[in-house]
């Protein structure tokens, strides 16, 4: 009996088999939605959170200059300790709508009162990625940026959706990987993965850079 075809195929490739990453990448964020994202390449990491306080606005910043500046500190925090050759990743996400940020809400009101300013109108996400190479502390940087629509909301959807407890965590009060973000999305123009916390086609690029980069 000749090999099964099975048997013949070869493993396969991930992104992370392309990347050649020589180092280890660290992800400098506590969020259980990055490290899901990041698995998705197939890149072993480990996770060492940033502790910092983030601001409630970028006042005097662009929303890029302000996500990247978030962006860039976690990753410094940890970069600073880390204690052998490794890509130390961070990210941050703001929800802009017409120049104001909503970021995660403070409290169930400040949930109802994103989601209702949401509610039938077009906004945008920017996520900062940084990716610092450590031990030379080269800095490798970039920012997506998504359109967002959201369809008119009931007053009973929001409340469900507060009630859930799931909008608490999340910038602009809501996760487009919810069952309720899911169906409160009416369009979306530009990359999903940026919505979600982390925009996984830059991440790629910016490890891949890191990663060819002469030691």
């Amino acid at each position: 009996m000749g090999t099964s075809s099975l048997h013949r195929m070869a493993p396969p490739i991930t992104p992370a088999g392309l990347l050649k990453l020589r180092r280890l990448v660290v992800l400098a964020s506590r969020s259980p939605r990055r490290a899901e994202l990041l698995r998705l390449l197939g890149i072993p990491f480990i996770i060492h959170p940033a502790q910092l306080a983030e601001p409630d606005d970028g006042t005097g910043m662009t929303p890029s200059e302000y996500v990247l500046s978030l962006a860039q500190r976690k990753a410094q925090a940890v970069a600073r300790h880390a204690r052998q050759p490794s890509f130390v990743l961070g990210a941050d996400t703001t929800v802009v709508l017409e120049g104001t940020y909503l970021n995660k809400p403070t409290s169930a009101d400040a949930a109802r009162r994103m989601l209702h300013q949401l509610s039938g109108r077009t906004h945008e996400v920017y996520t900062g990625v940084v990716v610092i190479c450590v031990p030379e502390m080269t800095v490798l940087s970039g920012v997506a940026r998504t359109e967002v629509t959201f369809r008119s909301l009931s007053d009973e959807e929001i409340e469900a959706y507060v009630t859930s407890g799931s909008p608490l965590d999340k910038a602009g009060a809501y996760g487009i990987q919810d069952p309720f973000g899911a169906v409160f999305v009416e369009s979306i123009r530009g990359c999903y993965y940026n919505v979600v916390g982390l925009p996984l086609g830059l991440v790629y690029q910016l490890l891949r850079q890191a990663s060819y980069a002469p030691e």
